[in-house]
């Protein structure tokens, strides 16, 4: 069971969520040498290619996927404070010509049918649910193209009760590798490749750098207890994934539209 002390992340302010998550490169576990993993399993991408990467965050894994891949990308996310950063970040790096944040959401995208590519979603799909997202996102597709997507997912198919009610909390949606698999064909495409992100994904690239981005937040929050009960929430579910990771946590998702 959960903490009687903690919160549910349900419970937070979303506004409180987005400024935290604004001090951190990624908003969720992953890292530049598993967005290129991922990236090499789709083929045929050319100058002219369309991608779009839907919750991108500040474009963390954004600027890593137009460092290796040429085409036009464009990053959406709901939080204006994530695409101002992300178009900063494109600046920085000198991608601005070929990548651009636009405010949106996932679940009314503004392109057009069969318009895209590749369409990227890292720890970010949750927001609609993966088989709802796989199914309303496939027309924006051309025949032939790509989703890959990394999604909260169990490694087993029986865990301890304290981890499994903050999943079924949190994401009731979070299933096995062989059912998540299943809804991605079932959804009309060809499963390219799975595979689980490592450990590091998490302890390196994700949670280590919220130590400084937790005193930032906390400083600037001082004497705010939202901000503070949702610090302890952060830091909870840190606890739980060092206690449970091998019962959980993030893979990869690529599939072919089948025409």
């Amino acid at each position: 069971m959960m903490d009687e002390e903690t919160k549910s992340i349900h419970e937070f302010d979303l506004h409180l969520i987005c400024e935290y998550f604004a001090y951190l490169e990624r908003q969720g576990p992953g890292s530049p040498a598993i967005t290129a993993k991922a990236l090499s399993f789709i083929d045929a991408l050319g100058d002219a290619s369309r991608i779009a990467d839907l919750g991108c965050g500040t474009g963390g894994q954004t600027m890593t996927l137009a460092q290796h891949t040429p085409g036009q990308v464009t990053g959406m996310d709901l939080f204006p404070v994530f695409i101002d950063l992300f178009n900063r970040n494109a600046e920085r790096l000198d991608l601005q010509d070929r990548v651009k944040g636009e405010v949106g959401s996932m679940d009314n995208l503004p392109f057009d049918e069969g318009e895209l590519d590749l369409i990227w979603s890292e720890g970010a799909i949750y927001n609609i649910g993966f088989e709802r997202g796989l199914n309303e996102w496939r027309k924006y597709l051309k025949p032939g193209g790509y989703v890959a997507v990394s999604e909260a997912t169990w490694f087993t198919n029986e865990r301890p009760a304290e981890i499994e009610d903050l999943w079924m909390d949190a994401y009731p949606q979070i299933d096995t590798v062989a059912n998540k698999t299943a809804q991605l064909q079932a959804a009309g495409y060809f499963p390219i490749a799975t595979f689980m992100l490592p450990e590091s994904c998490w302890l390196e690239d994700f949670y280590a750098p919220q130590a400084e981005a937790q005193r930032i937040f906390l400083k600037k929050n001082s004497g705010n207890n939202a901000a503070r009960e949702f610090i302890e929430n952060q830091r909870h579910e840190y606890r739980l994934y060092q206690k449970y990771k091998s019962y959980y946590g993030y893979a990869f998702y690529i599939g072919k539209k089948i025409a």
